[in-house]
């Protein structure tokens, strides 16, 4: 049975509450709390940094406004403004003028699902953030480099061990600075290269993935359509009695225009259902859920460029449950809550579960790639279709039979595969940009086992970019 012997002093020093349980002194905690000591460590309210915890209000979303940033947006080394983006007004972001973050703040979870996981902010345009993150300021240790460490397997138990609260866990600003902090010389500036880099080449990414979408806009003659609300419009009773709808939404003209596009495309068109085939996943509950197991996939874990897990469910779970695996060349959509996401499985997946929420689709046809199909379902085609199925609803349920008579517009080959070139290597360069952050996380990691020159001359060998 593992177990510490610790004086009162060491209380004292290591919990700015007096924390005294036995999991708050696990032996595996003091370790990494020793070894970052034996190297040299300063505590991170050494480095004059700022902890500010957000400030709460009633929240009112409203069509365009100021971006206000969500815990769902953050996730490990990762802030997605594009991820469900919602908007306040100019009145209530002034009341939250205190919760702005700047340029390289950095952002850090104090609670929810994804307690814990931090980025650095590195957009230009000043956003505003709610009170489930925490923002760290100023200082002067290099932001880069303790946003790296904070995600290396040393930096993620040490925010582990401070969290309490059984039910829904927090972290709070006194432990954060009171974690132990690497002090190297070279090291951190090291890293803000390859972050920074990581940073153009997924800039590089977005903008290949935009002028993929522009491309298929383009052929439409909708590259610069926007959508335009109308307060009054005329529309026939017999319509009415085809779709079996009388809401005025539903009829808008926007979609109207939307779907006219695609009809009168000089090559071809067809429906979903008859390009794929539609399967629909499982729901297990949440007793099921477990902290380590299969991946259990949520529609919150899906986006056009990954997907993540935090749920995890039992291998005799996934056993009874292994129907629902998802395959090679199959394209993951979500029908519920955030209806339209669609991520193409390129590599033979892992073991995971895909919940309810989320549909399987089989390619049944070479007149469409599965790239292509996979950014057509992610463009402003679908997601306008999607919105004149699912709107007045509360929580939004897009039907597999709504789904199955979604619109395709079908471009020449050609034309798609130079779609599917710039699609596969916005992928790449995203990957990329990805691999360069996981090999800064694992410098960091040598640099407290081994030292920092080794640290460096590793991660010069495996990022190709020079660090003198």
């Amino acid at each position: 049975m593992p177990y510490s012997i610790v004086n009162y002093q060491s209380i004292i020093d290591a919990s700015h509450s007096l924390r005294f349980d036995a999991e708050f002194f696990h032996p595996d905690y003091l370790e990494i709390q020793h070894q970052l000591e034996e190297i040299g460590s300063k505590k991170l309210i050494d480095f004059q940094v700022k902890i500010r915890h957000p400030i709460e209000i009633k929240r009112n979303y409203v069509d365009e406004g100021i971006l206000l940033l969500r815990g769902q947006n953050v996730r490990p080394l990762s802030i997605d403004l594009t991820s469900n983006p919602v908007y306040i007004s100019e009145e209530d972001a002034e009341r939250l003028k205190e919760n702005t973050i700047h340029y390289k703040d950095i952002l850090i979870m104090r609670s929810g699902a994804n307690i814990g996981q931090c980025a650095i902010y590195l957009e230009n345009n000043n956003v505003l953030s709610m009170s489930d993150t925490l923002i760290i300021k100023d200082g002067y240790l290099n932001p880069f480099f303790l946003t790296i460490f904070l995600n290396t397997k040393y930096g993620t138990t040490l925010i582990e061990r401070g969290k309490y609260g059984s039910a829904q866990p927090h972290i709070a600003p006194p432990y954060l600075y009171q974690i132990p902090i690497p002090v190297w010389d070279f090291l951190p500036s090291v890293i803000e290269k390859t972050y920074l880099q990581s940073k153009e080449l997924t800039e590089r990414s977005k903008t290949r993935y935009t002028e993929a979408e522009t491309l298929l806009l383009s052929e439409l003659n909708l590259a610069d359509w926007q959508p335009q609300h109308e307060l009054t419009f005329v529309q026939n009773y017999s319509d009415t009695e085809h779709t079996q709808r009388i809401d005025a939404d539903y009829f808008q003209p926007k979609y109207d225009e939307i779907v006219n596009a695609i009809k009168t495309y000089w090559n071809s068109w067809d429906r979903l259902g008859n390009l794929v085939t539609l399967k629909k996943c499982v729901e297990v509950g949440s007793k099921e859920y477990l902290e380590e197991g299969i991946p259990f996939i949520r529609v919150s874990n899906l986006s056009p460029f990954e997907i993540t897990h935090e749920k995890y469910i039992s291998e005799e779970l996934y056993a009874e449950l292994a129907e629902h695996q998802p395959k090679q060349n199959e394209i993951l959509l979500s029908k519920d809550a955030t209806p339209g996401i669609a991520y193409f499985i390129r590599e033979a997946p892992d073991k995971m579960i895909p919940s309810g929420g989320i549909l399987r689709l089989k390619s049944e046809t070479d007149r469409v790639g599965n790239e292509y199909l996979t950014l057509v379902l992610n463009s402003i085609l679908t997601q306008e279709q999607i919105n004149r199925d699912v709107g007045g609803s509360v929580i939004l349920h897009w039907r597999p039979d709504q789904v199955a008579e979604t619109i395709i517009p079908i471009l020449p080959k050609k034309i798609q595969t130079v779609i599917e070139q710039r699609v596969t290597e916005s992928f790449y360069l995203r990957k990329r940009g990805k691999d360069l952050l996981e090999y800064a996380k694992r410098a960091v990691e040598i640099a407290i086992e081994q030292n920092e020159q080794t640290a460096i001359d590793w991660l010069e060998s495996v990022s190709d970019i020079p660090t003198q």
